[in-house]
């Protein structure tokens, strides 16, 4: 309750605020401090009264914030859902088949899978844009058309500025997690540098979801697939995981006509048999990133204890 009071207060002070240099500019002089503060507790106590209305229609079944009303976050965080999960990902290059945008379609699918089955979480929209290589001399995939970087500096402000602000509305946990190696470091350091303002622990690196190898390895041991390495920035385990988003992202329709549906020596046909193969790992990645933001919370309760 008091986190909702102190955002109520804070929301009113900017509208207050707002309304006041608007007076300004349209020449009605200036409002005296116990004008201004007046009129603030008043649009104070008028949000006040309209966060207590409860929502008119039923709620969406989502965990995206992005597709929910604020009264379906409020409910939402009401009934306990006071994890955010800041989800990484990436535009840049991977062979001739995928989408450039591969991280973001195997993140959608991912962070949808760890919300729901934490039971207490939230999804903030998948953060697209990452640091891919320098611009000028061209670095990294910066050197492939269709990439757009991000430098270091900026995507660590992003991310502290996303984190902020839901912290700032009651979140008690904020969850870092990527799918691209270059983003690590900057959520990593990201966390870092929160807890340090906060004074205490409440955003968490997760690294354990980039651990593809371990993927691979679940995979082999598991259904026994085994691939050759063809010289892609691809591979059947990211293409399997993308496709339970979306199989046109991998360009599934045109392959089979070309006669190239197969990576790393990998038939990618039939489609419904690939795509449960993705959900295999993208249950497993899941799990194992679920078991990591336990053991991260957990930590971090025991030490602030």
């Amino acid at each position: 309750m008091r986190r909702l009071v102190s955002l109520v207060m804070a929301l009113a002070l900017m509208l207050g605020m707002a309304v006041f240099a608007d007076a300004q500019r349209r020449g009605r002089g200036n409002l005296s401090p116990e004008e201004l503060a007046a009129r603030q507790a008043e649009q104070a106590r008028q949000l006040a009264e309209a966060m207590k209305e409860p929502n008119p229609i039923a709620a969406l079944d989502s965990i995206w914030l992005e597709e929910l009303t604020w009264m379906e976050v409020r409910d939402e965080m009401k009934a306990g859902k006071t994890t955010a999960l800041i989800p990484t990902g990436g535009v840049e290059p991977n062979g001739p088949y995928l989408a450039t945008g591969k991280h973001n379609y195997v993140l959608t699918g991912a962070c949808e899978g760890i919300a729901r089955k934490l039971g207490n979480a939230l999804c903030a929209p998948i953060v697209k844009l990452v640091p891919e290589g320098d611009h000028d001399p061209a670095t990294g995939h910066m050197r492939s058309p269709g990439t757009i970087s991000l430098r270091a500096e900026t995507f660590e402000m992003l991310l502290a500025d996303i984190a902020t602000s839901l912290k700032a509305q009651g979140f008690e946990h904020i969850i870092f997690f990527g799918d691209s190696g270059g983003n690590q470091s900057g959520m990593e350091a990201t966390a870092t540098a929160l807890n340090e303002k906060w004074g205490k622990k409440a955003a968490h690196f997760i690294p354990e979801f980039y651990r593809y190898g371990e993927v691979t390895q679940h995979m082999e041991e598991t259904m026994g697939i085994m691939q050759e390495n063809e010289g892609f920035h691809d591979d059947f385990v990211i293409t399997a995981l993308m496709m339970v988003t979306d199989p046109t992202s991998v360009r599934y329709d045109q392959r089979v006509k070309a006669g190239k549906a197969s990576i790393n020596s990998v038939s990618i046909v039939p489609l419904e048999k690939t795509i449960e193969i993705g959900k295999n790992l993208m249950e497993y990645r899941v799990d194992q990133t679920i078991k990591a933001i336990h053991a991260a919370i957990g930590d971090s309760m025991s030490n602030q204890n």
